[in-house]
């Protein structure tokens, strides 16, 4: 986007993504000298793929409830830069807000709007963005510090380093900083995908693949239960996938990681009681013909590529009469209708996360201004911490907020 500088400046972020163009705005604001280094070819590609092209940037109920990681630093950086300091941020630099049911949008429902706002707000601060930057090196000089990309090499006074982790490569992160932020002494928490779905086995997945349905969801780890989401459950060939599984996705992921047993059990319907289904079951016995078989049980209840599935699951033929059907059989078939235990293998790759968990050991950074506590004039924000967050504008957020800091803290 311009011409390079050999002029050393105040500050130099690395990553164009939400948390570094974010720290960047903020430091440029505060009348410090700033240059931004970026990987791909364009700034912002990541923010323009989330919420599935709309954007969805934060949300009203934003709580470190929403969050995995140290919760005191997550609560020190939300205290900073708060959802209302982000709905007033967007609206200063021409993103008129729209919510709905929570979660907030860029009134033109598209994440264009979003990058293009940033992009005007970085031309009128003045402040390069530098693109096709990958940096091979980052290490301290008398000056401050030395950045040497494949192209060239930067001097400056500090570094923030809001280069992401390994979601989505494509767009953005790949991991190259790893080991350059490795040379300088800090650790990680292994980085694994999140928010994403996960190979599982228990029914015949490849015979379902394509249903979504409404379900509960609860996440057990060697047998106890971790937690319990709702929502549209899509059915896979792999397994399953959806927005109730990525909510449970960080701490399903860990425990897998750490070669625990991961199991799901799915209550395909959570608005019908046991009771109420037996009830339907009887019914549906009573007024049928002698000749129907007893997928008729659950015909009009579910998915038509369900019903076979769960009858197996349940021990019955789908072709097997419904006169055979005994009642203990149909309380049999409602447990595994409400229960339906599936057991997950593994998570899908990195290039269909939409972020990970793991990243920079927080214990090595302040709390209260992101600055590393091994390097002096080190700074990190946004994904490359070992913080994330669940689906509905809360790891949007977290950019936001920790590069808000970040740009505010360096000196």
């Amino acid at each position: 986007m311009s011409k390079k500088s050999t002029k050393l400046l105040d500050v130099i972020v690395i990553g164009a993504g939400a948390s570094g163009m974010m720290a960047a705005i903020t430091a440029a604001r505060r009348g410090k000298s700033v240059a931004i280094l970026e990987r791909m070819n364009k700034p912002g590609k990541k923010i323009l793929a989330t919420g599935n092209g709309k954007c969805n940037f934060t949300n009203n109920n934003m709580d470190t409830s929403r969050f995995h990681g140290n919760i005191q630093l997550i609560q020190s950086v939300l205290d900073r830069f708060s959802k209302e300091d982000t709905l007033s941020f967007f609206h200063e630099i021409g993103i008129w807000p729209k919510e709905k049911n929570g979660y907030y949008y860029p009134n033109s429902g598209q994440a264009v709007s979003v990058v293009e706002a940033f992009n005007h707000e970085l031309n009128r601060l003045h402040v390069p963005v530098y693109l096709e930057q990958e940096v091979l090196d980052l290490f301290p000089d008398k000056y401050g510090f030395r950045i040497k990309t494949v192209q060239t090499s930067y001097t400056c006074r500090n570094v923030i380093v809001a280069s992401g982790l390994l979601a989505a490569s494509k767009l953005g992160s790949d991991g190259s900083m790893f080991s350059v932020i490795k040379e300088l002494g800090h650790r990680f928490v292994p980085v694994l995908p999140a928010l994403c779905g996960f190979y599982a086995k228990g029914i015949q997945f490849s015979k379902v693949a394509g249903v979504r349905c409404d379900a509960n969801l609860t996440l057990k780890i060697d047998g106890d239960t971790a937690t319990t989401e709702h929502g549209e459950l899509q059915l896979t060939d792999y397994g399953i996938s959806g927005i109730p599984v990525f909510q449970i996705s960080s701490p399903a992921v860990r425990a897998l990681y750490e070669k625990k047993t991961v199991a799901v059990a799915i209550d395909f319907l959570p608005e019908i009681s046991s009771e109420m289904l037996c009830t339907e079951f009887a019914l549906r016995m009573e007024r049928s013909k002698t000749e129907e078989k007893a997928d008729r049980l659950l015909s009009g209840l579910l998915n038509q590529k369900l019903i076979p599935v769960l009858l197996k699951y349940a021990g019955i033929h789908p072709n097997e009469m419904l006169e055979n059907i005994t009642s203990e059989r149909m309380e049999r078939l409602s447990a595994g209708i409400h229960d339906c235990q599936v057991t997950l293998e593994k998570v899908r790759d990195f290039e269909f996360a939409q972020v990970c968990t793991g990243g920079i050991r927080t214990e090595e950074i302040d709390e209260k201004t992101l600055e590393s506590r091994l390097l002096s004039g080190l700074y990190f924000a946004g994904e490359i911490l070992d913080v994330d967050g669940i689906c509905g504008g809360y790891n949007l957020q977290w950019a936001w907020s920790s590069g808000f800091v970040a740009g505010c803290s360096v000196s």
